[in-house]
């Protein structure tokens, strides 16, 4: 059961900022797959994608990705439709197995980045030969887990809450073709 009610889902995006177009959307998607392809066209790589929230944007970008990959999954999250994080939840491991692959985990936002670093520490334990990492959004803050980095991102957003394009606002509006942030 969702924590807000669909009408007041409807208030939230009445009165959320657009921060990113859908065709700054695209645009940010064009540019990480021609980077994604240049590092790993060769690899054979599997891709993983991050439940919930990088169902729409992964699905978007890999239908930009001409040449052979495999995709699996997994879920992990702090959120549990928080705005808020908390301890790192595994609601599935990552599928299939990682081993000597090529790994690149694509989440929907780079935020502080403790999930993501619990995800590829994950990955890596499992016995992946190369781990790589893509979101499509970074958000400027320096809250960051020290020393991590994100190998391939779309777009810069401002330290606020966002959702649109797979990012959810209390887990509505991850359908949104668009990434706007909530008024504080």
């Amino acid at each position: 059961m969702p924590s807000i009610t669909a009408e007041q889902a409807l208030a939230v995006l009445r009165t959320a900022e657009l921060l990113c177009t859908p065709q700054q959307i695209e645009a940010a998607l064009d540019r990480m797959a021609a980077a994604i392809a240049a590092q790993l066209a060769n690899r054979d790589p599997l891709v993983l994608i991050v439940m919930n929230g990088a169902f729409i944007p992964a699905a978007q970008l890999l239908s930009r990705l001409n040449f052979p990959l495999r995709v699996g999954y997994l879920h992990a999250t702090r959120y549990r439709g928080t705005t808020h994080g908390g301890d790192i939840n595994w609601i599935a491991p990552p599928r299939p197995a990682v081993t000597n692959q090529t790994v690149l985990v694509v989440d929907d936002i780079f935020d502080e980045g403790d999930t993501l670093q619990a995800i590829l520490a994950e990955v890596r334990q499992q016995g992946a030969a190369a781990v790589y990492s893509a979101a499509l959004v970074n958000k400027r803050h320096d809250r960051k887990v020290p020393g991590l980095t994100v190998d391939f991102i779309g777009l810069d957003v401002p330290d606020r809450y966002v959702f649109g394009c797979g990012m959810d606002y209390k887990e509505y509006w991850r359908n949104l073709p668009a990434i706007y942030a909530a008024r504080d």
